[in-house]
């Protein structure tokens, strides 16, 4: 697939996540989920993560509070990393998962701190490489 959204998709997409794990998604595509990855990369990162009114961080902020209120750990993880890359602090993602403990409730914001720490170890672990 190629067209101009779908192209500002997929630079963004692969600015927040990382080429890695981009090119992993993408290269694995099978007949069966290829689309959905055309869409996720068109729409949500070319049409929505493309538009001018929030900065990346902003979005990053917002998708962590929602991924998190849906329990979602591997989106969860994943846009943990994102956010670090969109240069949101780790006291930052703390806050924002403690305002998920309060208006999600407690398992909610449990879960997304230990999902929080592994993003973190993980990281570290990158950048020591």
């Amino acid at each position: 697939m190629s067209n101009e959204k779908y192209e500002k998709g997929l630079a963004i997409r692969t600015q927040v996540l990382g080429e890695a794990y981009v090119s992993k998604s993408i290269d694995n595509a099978d007949d069966f989920n290829r689309p959905l990855q055309e869409l996720v990369t068109e729409y949500c990162w070319g049409h929505v993560w493309g538009r001018d009114g929030l900065s990346l961080a902003e979005r990053s902020m917002i998708n962590l509070a929602m991924i998190s209120a849906l329990n979602r750990p591997h989106e969860l993880k994943l846009h943990i990393r994102g956010a670090l890359r969109n240069g949101l602090s780790r006291e930052q993602i703390r806050e924002i998962l403690l305002q998920v403990g309060i208006y999600c409730g407690v398992p909610a914001a449990v879960d997304s701190f230990r999902i929080a720490r592994e993003a973190f170890a993980e990281a570290d672990a990158e950048s020591q490489a």
